[in-house]
């Protein structure tokens, strides 16, 4: 079974809008030059075919691979991945914030003191929002955050991002077969084996579930 790997630059966010300006950082290319021999190149997007180095579990490169996938035209690229991206961070909010209005808080039934004669300003009562404890004005209230993307539109931002990250995806030969005990030091080694900076974010792809995932 073959796993795909993914590194981006430490000032670039996957599946983002960020990903078509990248923003160059001194101090972190010369961070991550060096610390592996891998040096993330910018992201930009591209509709042609990619081609993407096939390594072996060792590290040697035996051969190439192609990634052909469907992107969005550079001028309303970046529109379309925001997009999914904003769709994505709405659908999660859970909407559950709530707070009391006047009328909800409990007590404030009674005036705390007169009307006149005390030198104090008028106070009604001890719930009001200008006093601690008091009502919240315009508060948030239990709502649905979810938004809606078309199918066609999703598939299309996620394949979009995908092929702009090609020029930094490699692709690894019988993962499976090697990595047999489900250590972190090894797959750390692992990936400074293939060239890949274990301290940046690197995305993981499986063709098939591992079981070693569910532990």
């Amino acid at each position: 079974m073959a796993a795909l790997f993914t590194q981006t630059p430490t000032s670039l966010s996957f599946f983002s809008s960020s990903i078509f300006f990248p923003h160059s950082s001194s101090s972190s290319s010369s961070s991550s030059s060096s610390s592996s021999n891998f040096s993330p190149k910018p992201i930009s997007i591209s509709c042609k075919v990619a081609t993407l180095p096939v390594l072996s579990f060792t590290g040697d490169k035996i051969g190439d691979s192609y990634l052909d996938l469907k992107c969005a035209p550079p001028d309303t690229a970046r529109a379309v991945v925001h997009r999914a991206v904003v769709t994505d961070l709405q659908n999660k909010r859970r909407g559950t914030a709530s707070t009391l209005t006047r009328a909800e808080v409990r007590g404030g039934g009674k005036k705390p003191y007169s009307q006149k004669k005390t030198g104090r300003a008028r106070r009604g009562s001890n719930r009001t929002p200008l006093r601690p404890g008091g009502g919240v004005i315009f508060g948030p209230k239990p709502r649905d955050w979810s938004i809606k993307i078309n199918r066609k539109e999703k598939r299309l931002a996620i394949s979009t991002a995908m092929a702009s990250a090609a020029v930094n995806t490699i692709v690894v030969e019988d993962f499976v077969e090697k990595f047999d005990k489900p250590k972190t030091k090894e797959f750390i080694a692992a990936l400074n084996r293939w060239g890949l900076d274990p301290k940046e974010k690197n995305m993981f792809l499986m063709t098939e579930i591992w079981h070693y995932l569910r532990r």
